[in-house]
């Protein structure tokens, strides 16, 4: 078996090879790394009571500038 990387320009090139699934001449996957990020999030918000506001957020940010340019 070889693996390639292909990244689909047009979306009937997607339909093509959805076409080829089907025939079960080609299997496709999900990239892990697309969801990677989106479930790290979704695990940090089910564990948080409550988003923080955005003057927690703005604090923060401030916090880390200051930090930054004290350097």
């Amino acid at each position: 078996m070889e693996t390639i990387r292909v990244d689909i320009l047009n979306p009937k090139a997607k339909a093509l090879l959805k076409d080829l699934a089907n025939l079960d001449l080609i299997r496709i996957k999900k990239d892990k790394s697309e969801n990677a990020f989106s479930e790290v999030l979704k695990k940090f918000k089910s564990k948080s009571d409550e988003a923080p506001s955005l003057e927690e957020i703005t604090k923060e940010v401030e916090a880390v500038r200051k930090a930054r340019y004290e350097k």
